[in-house]
């Protein structure tokens, strides 16, 4: 990912989108109070786009993991090494943390909702955001809203897994990754309504086909070899295409397709100053899953208004994920 591309920084901007974008209801705002939400006629919000780019990106490269991998073990213990030990250490960091902010009136020893937090978080399926007493007088209780969308991703890598045994067969596969796109565009489409109140294993309906589109998408691009067409005639169609789909309101139709090939032949067109942001690391993941607990400790210390909650979360949480990216993430892909 970090040869002659944008990648890096692209997801390092979109988990910034989605800390500036929960900073508004964390501090008491509304995040149609969102300087984007208001351009784009109640579209866009930004962590929505943080978490499209997220998806898009994972679906794009996932699918090229599976390909190079020798293994269906090989294939899961990659993805095992990049998702769980960063989140191990911020669940134990939080389990350490929590105790000098519970304010409940038996000992925390004996609140269930503690004992069980680590446990059901690390599973993944059964992620539980609150705490009792803890964040109490918080606008929001979670102690860790970002965390819900990890069990989504990792849903999906199993997904991807099932076209291993096809992998070498390059027709079958976009047959294959074709079709599940368009199932799912037609029930996000058509049939969300009866699907958006369902879920399974914890996950709800309509994330299922909203994320799910983003990240199905971006894995029949990587086996289309979209990048083969990336020009800048390409990227200002596709910009104009986005321009106009949200001027007249018919963004929510064409956002899983066009939105996703904007992202990736964006990431494959090097930006000078921009295309060897990775040397620095990659954060991305350790801001998304640190930024969210960081902002509700400041609001529960020092009560911010959305601006500094944005300033100081950023800061921290860069901080946060850099460090994460050192000590425990790079150290960990080093055993794939």
């Amino acid at each position: 990912m970090r040869k002659n591309n944008n990648f890096d920084f692209l997801r390092f901007l979109f988990a910034v989108f989605v800390v500036i974008s929960h900073s508004y209801p964390l501090s008491g705002s509304d995040e149609t109070q969102q300087w984007i939400y208001q351009i784009t006629n109640g579209q866009i919000v930004l962590a929505q786009l943080g978490l499209a780019g997220f998806f898009i990106i994972s679906g794009f490269f996932i699918f090229q993991s599976m390909q190079r991998s020798k293994s269906l073990f090989q294939y899961y213990k990659k993805r095992f090494l990049r998702l769980f030990p960063a989140l191990l250490v911020l669940l134990l960091i939080t389990m350490v943390i929590v105790p000098f902010i519970y304010t409940g009136s038996d000992s925390i020893l004996n609140n269930t909702s503690y004992l069980s937090y680590f446990f059901n978080n690390i599973s993944l399926y059964g992620f539980q955001g609150v705490i009792d007493g803890v964040f109490d007088t918080n606008s929001y209780k979670a102690i860790n809203g970002s965390l819900w969308t990890i069990r989504y991703e990792f849903t999906l890598y199993i997904t991807i897994s099932f076209l291993f045994f096809c992998k070498t067969n390059q027709k079958l596969l976009v047959f294959l990754l074709t079709t599940m796109f368009l199932i799912f565009s037609v029930l996000y489409l058509f049939f969300l309504g009866r699907f958006s109140g369902s879920s399974i294993l914890g996950m709800q309906g309509y994330h299922i086909l909203h994320l799910g589109n983003y990240f199905i998408a971006g894995s029949l691009l990587a086996s289309l070899k979209f990048e083969k067409y990336k020009s800048n005639a390409v990227l200002i169609v596709l910009f104009l295409i986005l321009i106009l789909a949200l001027y007249y309101n018919f963004y929510n139709q064409i956002k899983h397709v066009v939105l996703s090939m904007f992202i990736i032949i964006i990431g494959y067109t090097p930006i000078r100053g921009i295309k060897d942001f990775g040397k620095l690391g990659d954060a991305s993941y350790g801001i998304y899953i640190y930024s969210f607990f960081i902002q509700q400790l400041l609001m529960w210390f020092f009560k911010f208004n959305t601006l500094h909650l944005i300033i100081y979360s950023l800061l921290i949480s860069t901080l946060c994920g850099y460090v994460s990216w050192y000590l425990i993430e790079k150290k960990s892909l080093l055993y794939k």
